[in-house]
């Protein structure tokens, strides 16, 4: 196999193992997040309901606007106010955290930041 093939196996075996604990409520809904090379995603899910309830990319132009790098930190920062404004008009105000197998460092940390910068609480 690549080395590309095993670190994606790798991460979809940790975002498993972690989604076995981390459950989306109606009243706590899940904050998850997906990395590309160039976009980022986030999305609000009731795993309950099965329901996404907001979700935001830098595919957007809201998100994207006059960024220079639609994957870097700022983006994430942009992202995570974005879907913390989004979350707050569907009146939620506390979600877990999934951050889907990726690292705890970097674009995923700049989402977690800028959506606790814009009041959301996890």
């Amino acid at each position: 196999m690549s080395r590309c093939t095993d670190r994606k196996q790798r991460r979809d075996k940790i975002k498993r193992r972690t989604r076995q604990q981390v459950r989306g409520t109606s009243s706590r809904p899940r904050l998850a997040v997906f990395r590309s090379l160039r976009h980022l995603y986030a999305q609000i899910i009731d795993d309950e309901h099965g329901v996404t309830i907001a979700a935001v990319s830098t595919l957007e132009k809201a998100a994207a606007g006059d960024l220079e790098s639609t994957g870097g930190r700022a983006a994430g920062k942009r992202v995570g106010e974005l879907i913390a404004e989004r979350a707050k008009s569907q009146g939620v105000d506390a979600v877990v955290f999934d951050r889907g197998g990726f690292q705890y460092h970097g674009v995923i940390r700049a989402i977690a930041e800028g959506a606790r910068e814009a009041g959301l609480k996890f």
